[in-house]
């Protein structure tokens, strides 16, 4: 049984592009995930999410882990970039695009099955 902590770290490991967040990107349940999971989803391409509200454990360890206390977070390539005022703010100058495609495109032969 891995600890709650390995769980955070292998996501963050497995998922180019994660972001925890309160509900989901469908049904977002707080206003600021709302926000930043709106500004991520434009920049068309595909990402991991964790709903925090469904996993307590994860809610209440990963701010010691990041060392950042709220939610969401977006993850991209196993550091974090920031909360909804910095996704916000990037998405309106351009930053968050240009990451999240350099990004995705880094990572889209890792979806492809080994032949």
């Amino acid at each position: 049984m891995s600890t709650t902590v390995e769980n955070i770290q292998r996501q963050i490991g497995e998922n180019p592009i994660l972001i925890y967040m309160k509900g989901t990107p469908q049904l977002p349940q707080c206003g600021f995930s709302a926000q930043t999971v709106q500004a991520l989803m434009a920049c068309g391409e595909r990402f991991a999410f964790v709903n925090v509200l469904d996993n307590p454990d994860i809610r209440a360890e990963l701010p010691k882990v990041a060392n950042w206390p709220t939610f969401p977070q977006l993850w991209v390539e196993g550091e974090l970039v920031g909360g909804c005022d910095i996704v916000v703010e990037m998405y309106e100058n351009g930053e968050l695009e240009t990451l999240i495609k350099e990004t995705a495109a880094k990572h889209q032969d890792d979806e492809q099955p080994e032949g």
